[in-house]
């Protein structure tokens, strides 16, 4: 059962999460459901290649740990970033002290590359919601554009396209991961 966009699903989240994952997956927002459309060539280079370069970084000095595709329920949501970051000392664990499976909190940094089939407005709400309960930092990745924009909490929005090749805004618990506009989009070639 999918809610068509706008309208509000009569579905609880716990009714939701009880349901079986799908592929595509798909994601429970303000009590309406929506399919994740099916990634297509560049977003699923970005997305490969941003999860290993950020993990290069951050993950063995314990940091943060980047995750592509993980289910993340929080503040009456469940959503599937394309890349979820988070600090790891925020990381569920399981009573053994492993990574656990569900993970009911919010991502410190969320990255979505905008697909296009996806609504440039719905991935921001996404994006705008979890940053109002505590994630640190949003990209939206437009691969059709070559344009990155970066959302923080009660910060105007910053924007990096090809023109820009600057080092882009990076949460400061990730500070020495460093990466342009230019070497992103190069990742396509």
């Amino acid at each position: 059962m999918v809610s068509p966009p706008g309208t509000a699903s009569t579905l609880t989240l716990a009714d939701f999460l009880a349901q079986p994952e799908t592929k595509p997956a798909r994601e429970f927002i303000e009590g309406a459901i929506a399919p994740k459309p099916t990634p297509q060539g560049k977003h699923s280079i970005i997305q490969g290649e941003l999860v290993t370069a950020i993990n290069a970084v951050v993950k063995q000095p314990k940091i943060a740990r980047a995750f592509p595709e993980l289910r993340c329920t929080f503040a009456g949501r469940s959503i599937v970033p394309d890349v979820a970051v988070l600090e790891w000392r925020n990381i569920p664990r399981d009573d053994n002290g492993e990574i656990a499976n569900q993970f009911l909190t919010v991502p410190d940094w969320i990255i979505e590359i905008l697909s296009p089939s996806q609504s440039h407005t719905q991935v921001v709400k996404k994006i705008l919601g979890c940053l109002k309960v505590g994630c640190q930092m949003g990209w939206l990745i437009d691969p059709s554009e070559r344009t990155i924009f970066i959302y923080q909490p009660k910060q105007e929005t910053d924007v990096f396209d090809s023109s820009n090749d600057e080092i882009l805004t990076v949460p400061e618990f990730a500070r020495g991961f460093e990466l342009t506009v230019q070497g992103l989009f190069d990742w396509l070639m």
